[in-house]
């Protein structure tokens, strides 16, 4: 009878003890590739969280409670996602940041807005808004916007005639590839081959070959830089005498690691990367990342991530509450909240506006250059 008292007892306290620990923090999700081929991308969000968090922690937390960031690793993939939504809103999360990927974006999407999770992603398909979840909005820009800008520069700036397009089949490149294609032939530019690589193929000589006989000016590829710097390299290996564009998911050190010396005159489309990034939130954010983790992120998708979840916060403070309608609609109606990665507006479908992108152009030696904007 005493055991049984005594075992009632402490169960009572650690209930009260939980409780008073519930009462005390609140919970924001991070989704992203943590292991897999795009871990640079995820760990570095999942950093860029922790960085901004344990500062809003320091000085005294999100009304009145401190933040514990709890992380799934998706390693990028539709499954893995379904699963780390489910594990997250069990978790008791009020807000996630990611994922990485539009396909793993995508796959959580419905299951934050059935539980009123709030999501922000650097995904850039057009097909995240398409539900127009109240839940969700996108820190970076959608496709349409980069494809316009890429056609602009293919057709009317660099006048490339013959002009092939490539991407990979997830949702993210081949939405994008499909834009561009879009987007060139309504300026009047000639796309001779628009094709697909299975991604993590690594010998994409065969569609080379083929290409290689269209006498193509430019290959514009949409995919990731895990791809993109092989298919410039074997591109190179077999002569092509093309200019090699990469849409903004190859923009990564390790586009240099794959691309060797091929990676010579390879020109990227891409929002401004962090280090020209000249706001004065970039400056200070980016420096406290630099002086924790001892490196620069890896590109500028962990950066709008980190305005995704500034975003966040600001909602919850300005409303006064944790209350995810009442931040989803605060969020939408901001104007020119001050972005790391410039002023942040939110449309009432999600979709961030105000896009700018940036032509850059690689050196072999890992360095790049604005040479357009």
């Amino acid at each position: 009878m005493k055991i049984t008292k005594i075992v009632s007892a402490l169960a009572l306290s650690a209930a009260v003890s939980t409780s008073l620990i519930a009462a005390d923090t609140v919970k924001i999700g991070v989704q992203a590739p943590i292991t897999g081929k795009y871990a640079n991308e995820g760990q570095s969000i999942d950093n860029f969280v922790k960085l901004i968090v344990d500062e809003k922690n320091a000085e005294g937390g999100l009304l009145g409670k401190q933040i514990e960031v709890v992380t799934c690793d998706d390693e990028a993939k539709a499954q893995k996602a379904a699963v780390c939504a489910k594990k997250l809103v069990n978790e008791g999360v009020f807000a996630v940041i990611g994922s990485y990927t539009s396909g793993a974006t995508q796959a959580a999407q419905t299951t934050y807005y059935r539980n009123k999770v709030l999501q922000t992603s650097d995904g850039t398909s057009d097909d995240l808004i398409k539900k127009k979840y109240w839940t969700f909005f996108r820190n970076s820009f959608p496709n349409s916007s980069q494809s316009d800008f890429t056609a602009e520069y293919m057709v009317n700036v660099k006048k490339y005639k013959n002009i092939v397009v490539l991407s990979d089949y997830s949702s993210y490149s081949e939405g994008l590839g499909d834009a561009t294609e879009a987007s060139v032939k309504a300026l009047g530019g000639n796309v001779v081959f628009r094709g697909k690589l299975k991604s993590g193929t690594q010998n994409f000589t065969a569609t080379l070959t083929k290409i290689k006989a269209m006498n193509p000016d430019v290959i514009y590829y949409s995919g990731y830089y895990t791809d993109g710097g092989l298919l410039r390299a074997q591109q190179k290996q077999l002569r092509i005498d093309a200019d090699f564009v990469g849409g903004d998911s190859n923009d990564n050190p390790d586009f240099y690691k794959l691309a060797g010396k091929s990676a010579e005159g390879t020109v990227l489309i891409n929002f401004p990367t962090p280090e020209i990034l000249p706001y004065p939130e970039a400056k200070k954010y980016l420096a406290a990342y630099k002086a924790r983790f001892k490196m620069d992120p890896p590109s500028i998708w962990p950066v709008t991530n980190a305005d995704g979840l500034r975003a966040v916060i600001e909602g919850v403070e300005k409303t006064k509450s944790f209350d995810t309608k009442k931040i989803a609609e605060y969020v939408r109606t901001m104007k020119d909240f001050p972005g790391i990665t410039g002023p942040f507006n939110i449309r009432e479908d999600g979709e961030r506006v105000g896009a700018k992108f940036v032509v850059y152009k690689m050196a072999n030696d890992g360095t790049k250059k604005v040479v357009s904007e």
